[in-house]
């Protein structure tokens, strides 16, 4: 069940619903982190848009 539930971009409210909050109609997102693996081949790709994101 954890990976079923989102949250609403808009409104912040949680929601089993895959395409829109019902509360204000808004986009959803999955609110929990990727699992972290030592293997993982994309991590210099997501620490450079890191990088770039906060500069």
């Amino acid at each position: 069940m954890v990976w079923q539930l989102r949250k609403c971009k808009n409104c912040e409210k949680y929601t089993l619903n895959k395409n829109s909050c019902p509360y204000c109609g808004g986009p959803v997102r999955i609110p929990h982190p990727p699992k972290f693996s030592p293997d993982d081949k994309y991590l210099k790709y997501r620490m450079a848009m890191k990088r770039s994101s906060t500069t």
